[in-house]
């Protein structure tokens, strides 16, 4: 756990876990695919620059997968290990990169006309960032993949 500056209360980045859902017109299977598809995210979400798998599961789904991003703040570099639950969704946890901690998950729930997809997800960015620009800066980023994913999906569907 990283401390506070001295004379500053609050709380540490990854104390907050924030959550986003969107209606996709498409299935849970649909959204399974896309969601596992990561050689495809440099063409349907603005921050990604590149996405490698490095490793698979044994039954071939990706395990660890290594990410480039372009954030406002700088380039960011991570790999995530995951696990799944075909076609409901899957977690993710940081394995290394230049932030602190990241964990998180997506699910797929059938609903009328495609299902509900809900994505959970905290980042710990290793530093001290005031609560009302994290948050601010959390719910904005974790909205606008969502949509981007939403908007993948249904290209696909």
């Amino acid at each position: 756990m990283h401390a506070l500056p001295p004379g500053v209360t609050g709380r540490l980045v990854s104390e907050y876990r924030e959550s986003y859902s969107t209606r996709v017109a498409a299935t849970p299977e649909q959204c399974f695919a896309v969601l596992t598809d990561f050689e495809s995210y440099p063409r349907w979400s603005s921050p990604v620059r590149e996405c490698r798998v490095l490793t698979r599961h044994p039954d071939e789904l990706p395990k660890h997968v290594a990410f480039v991003l372009d954030t406002p703040i700088k380039t960011i570099r991570y790999t995530l290990d995951y696990t799944w639950d075909p076609p409901n969704g899957g977690e993710w946890r940081l394995v290394e990169g230049d932030v602190a901690g990241v964990e998180g998950s997506y699910e797929f729930a059938p609903a009328k006309s495609g299902c509900t997809a809900t994505c959970t997800q905290s980042i710990d960015l290793g530093f001290w960032v005031p609560g009302f620009l994290r948050s601010a800066f959390e719910r904005k980023a974790l909205r606008d993949s969502v949509e981007e994913f939403r908007a993948a999906v249904e290209a696909h569907a």
